[in-house]
């Protein structure tokens, strides 16, 4: 009989579809593991926000993973409340997608600061604080983009929700 903490541990190994460094327990998106009396386990999953194009990829690759290890039974529920938040990210992930070449949150600014050319997001590349807001959108709607004064690289930033 599996238990809900193998099936955790299992889902460490499931990669975020958009930044594959990451588990999707690193990003947070997994609220909820649980076994029902007749087998089934549900899997609770939140979008990073609510029209994420990799939530189909992310449920399927969870499937994949719990079919892999010998489930069949898998039901994957998207849950839009709470909203995901930055916060639910694991302090591992958020070094991993840094040495990735992607600025990590780094807290959770007011709407009014979130876009903010004073924000010096920390160069990924270098780390000079010395860094401006190039676009709103980077690689994905979840990020934006940035580019370092000291090394002259560009670098998304994955963007604070709260």
């Amino acid at each position: 009989m599996v238990t809900e903490k193998e099936i955790w541990q299992w889902l460490e190994e499931v990669p975020d579809p958009e930044i594959p460094v990451i588990s999707v327990l690193d990003l947070g998106v997994v609220r909820k593991v649980e076994i029902t009396k007749d087998g089934k386990v549900n899997v609770t999953i939140t979008p990073t926000y609510s029209g994420c194009p990799a939530m189909s990829a992310i449920s399927i690759s969870i499937r994949l993973k719990l079919i892999e290890k010998g489930l069949k039974n898998i039901n994957v529920i998207n849950q839009l409340s709470p909203s995901w938040t930055t916060d639910w990210m694991t302090e591992e992930g958020k070094q991993k997608m840094k040495a990735y070449g992607i600025a990590p949150p780094t807290k959770n600014p007011s709407s009014d600061e979130l876009f903010s050319d004073e924000q010096n997001i920390e160069c990924p590349q270098c780390g000079s604080h010395d860094t401006r807001l190039i676009s709103q959108f980077g690689s994905t709607a979840c990020k934006a983009m940035y580019q370092c004064n000291s090394c002259h690289e560009p670098f998304d930033y994955f963007k604070c929700h709260h």
